[in-house]
């Protein structure tokens, strides 16, 4: 029996590939503090919802996360739950905000606040899950400012990387950047 594909399979598949690789590849990187790190892999998440629709942008993120926990051997364990409740969280306001009415958020709204919402949910579940200490309410302002700025370099990523692609694929798919 022969499995029909569709068109946003191939996408999906494609994407999620790229975004598998970015996630493994930043998962090498040093982070200056527990729980930072630049979100890279997000930037096709965003460049996705903006180029197709939010549902086509949740399966590139939680097949990332789970193919990308597998591979790098982290998979059900606390850093799984970890990367989930955050990829959950951004899919959220995702799906939300590109509900809005006009040209929605663009990139750089996009890109912040799912980088923002991704860090408030992965801090929660660590408070409530690992580590109920208040002590742990100290790293939310470095956590939310880095979310903040990385949220801003990847849109500007996105942004630049969408500006990239010629001038039909804007009327196509009604771009909003």
């Amino acid at each position: 029996m022969l499995i029909q594909t569709t068109r946003d399979d191939h996408r999906i598949v494609w994407l999620t590939a790229l975004a598998i690789t970015i996630h493994i590849a930043e998962s090498a990187l040093p982070s200056p503090l527990p729980g930072i790190k630049p979100g890279l892999a997000n930037v096709i998440t965003i460049a996705a919802l903006i180029l197709f629709n939010w549902r086509l942008a949740a399966w590139i993120t939680l097949l990332r996360v789970l193919a990308g926990s597998l591979l790098i051997g982290t998979f059900l364990s606390p850093t799984f739950i970890l990367s989930l409740s955050g990829a959950l969280a951004s899919i959220a306001i995702l799906a939300l905000l590109s509900q809005l009415p006009g040209q929605g958020c663009g990139a750089m709204g996009y890109s912040v606040a799912a980088a923002m919402m991704h860090t408030m949910a992965q801090f929660w579940v660590a408070y409530w899950l690992f580590i109920q200490h208040e002590g742990l309410f100290y790293l939310l302002p470095p956590l939310m400012t880095a979310a903040l700025l990385f949220g801003i370099v990847n849109g500007v990523i996105v942004f630049a990387m969408l500006r990239k692609l010629p001038s039909d694929i804007y009327i196509e798919f009604g771009m909003r950047i």
